[in-house]
């Protein structure tokens, strides 16, 4: 047995059944960064020991500790003259829902189209696999169901699996009509289900937009369901992944109520999960997303905390390209290290060539720096590479950023236009959007676009903006700068 050990010199309250004090809750949260066999102290308890002769000391830096106003100094302590101990995994945790794809059944079809319910199935799962936010079983596996009649607890039971898509199929001609749902196996309620139509050729041939639109409305489907049950039940009867996609997707809405519960959502999930990457990684872009909404009252905070949920994210899974894309986003917006943000970028397409987030910051960052061809390559293939996400309204917005680096002043009012059809409170789009249609001389549309932008942002001057902006001092930055007070920004 491996412990967690925490530890704070403090005077404590002691009564009969318990301890209590600062300094307890302190030691708590001290061990919540330990991992298996560590002990983790404070600055005062570090004060007391001797490098080398009492132990081997590792220092953690400043750490942001749940409920503790200020961040702490922690040290890593361990036995002097012994090698570490080797790093354990990570403890299992499901940060994504299980999805089963069972074949379709065809209802007075002929042998000829009974392959037909297998395509689809294969094709399905083949769209799934793409979703970074689920777990999909493979076709092998859910072909053993295919043309027999099972109950969802049959294949809960064989598949592990939390929602099930299954469906019927007949077959007119060229044309082939859908029936499908998706039910949640727990309670084997059916959440979501559409008659869909389309040609059986472009099944057939892999080349078709039931396909898509099966995918990306399952999708829809899952996360709506995820984000209802984070928002009605508390916090400790949640699952881990309603924990995460519930948080992932409220922090997109840009609704301030919905952004402080994400937040909660992931320091929930953080603390049932400690050693994993991915909660700290969101958690990280939750204070970037802040920052650039303009909602933090204290920015230096925000930075401070962004970088210590990136750091740990890191410490956790130095190669997971989530992690490192989103270090290279904090290192932009925050500290403007922008040589030190396109090395993270660099990695992170290396840890995963199709990852579309590391791909999609990538190229937002050549934005800033004026190299507007890179920008639109980049941006172009996160797009390409993420065709059904659900905040796909992100990538729109950084890509119309990208365009219109390169003056591409048309593709950019049509990408921020189509961005804010989705999120239409999204404040960065909204000035992209407003400069876009002054440079293409739109400009009553362009001030109209600027009364909206100060309505959502009525603290925003030219001068704050900068202070946001990694931009800012490149020569897009300056130009943009120049086009909001033309708009009638504040100085």
């Amino acid at each position: 047995m491996l412990l967690r050990i925490g530890i704070e010199e403090s005077d404590v309250i002691v009564n009969e059944h318990d301890v209590f004090g600062h300094g307890v809750n302190l030691a708590a949260r001290l061990a919540a960064l330990a991992g298996p066999g560590d002990i983790v102290v404070s600055a005062a308890v570090r004060e007391q020991i001797t490098p080398d002769l009492d132990a081997d000391v590792e220092d953690l830096g400043e750490c942001f500790l749940k409920h503790v106003k200020d961040p702490v100094r922690a040290y890593r302590i361990r036995p002097p003259g012994l090698a570490a101990p080797p790093r354990l995994p990570a403890v299992p945790v499901n940060l994504f829902p299980t999805l089963a794809v069972i074949p379709f059944t065809g209802r007075g079809v002929g042998k000829e189209h009974n392959i037909l319910g297998d395509i689809l199935a294969e094709e399905l799962i083949r769209d799934f696999s793409r979703s970074p936010d689920l777990n999909v079983i493979s076709r092998l596996s859910t072909t053993a169901f295919s043309h027999r009649l099972v109950s969802l607890d049959e294949v809960r039971d064989h598949l592990n699996a939390n929602y099930v898509l299954s469906g019927t199929y007949r077959v007119d001609g060229d044309r082939i009509r859908l029936d499908a749902e998706l039910a949640e196996s727990k309670s084997s309620g059916i959440i979501w289900s559409e008659r869909m139509e389309g040609k059986t050729d472009s099944i057939i041939i892999g080349d078709s937009e039931i396909i898509g639109r099966l995918t990306r409305d399952a999708r829809l489907a899952i996360v709506s369901r995820e984000v209802k049950r984070s928002t009605l039940q508390s916090l400790p009867t949640l699952e881990s992944y309603s924990l995460l996609m519930g948080a992932v997707a409220l922090m997109h809405r840009m609704s301030l109520k919905d952004f402080q519960h994400a937040h909660d959502l992931l320091e929930a999930l953080i603390d049932r999960a400690s050693q994993q990457s991915v909660p700290r990684a969101w958690l990280a872009q939750w204070h970037v997303l802040r920052w650039q909404q303009g909602w933090t009252d204290d920015p230096d905070r925000d930075a401070a905390q962004a970088l210590d949920c990136s750091k740990r994210a890191l410490d956790a899974d130095p190669e997971s390209s989530l992690a490192l894309s989103i270090d290279g986003l904090v290192r932009t917006h925050f500290t403007k290290e922008l040589d030190i943000a396109a090395e993270s970028y660099r990695k992170a397409v290396e840890a995963n060539p199709n990852d579309p987030l590391a791909r999609l910051h990538k190229g937002a960052l050549h934005a800033f720096t004026d190299q507007g061809g890179l920008a639109v390559e980049e941006t172009d293939r996160a797009l390409s590479l993420s065709p059904l996400d659900l905040h796909r309204y992100y990538y729109d917005s950084l890509a119309a950023t990208a365009c219109l680096s390169a003056n591409n002043f048309e593709d950019a009012l049509l990408l921020a236009e189509k961005s804010l059809r989705a999120n239409k409170a999204h404040t960065s789009t909204i000035r992209v959007k407003a400069v876009t249609q002054w440079q293409l001389g739109l400009y009553d549309d362009a001030r109209r676009t600027a009364e909206e932008l100060l309505i959502l942002e009525p603290t925003l001057t030219v001068s704050k903006w900068s202070q946001r902006s990694p931009g800012a001092t490149s020569k897009m930055g300056k130009h943009f700068a120049n086009v909001l007070r033309k708009l009638g920004i504040p100085k």
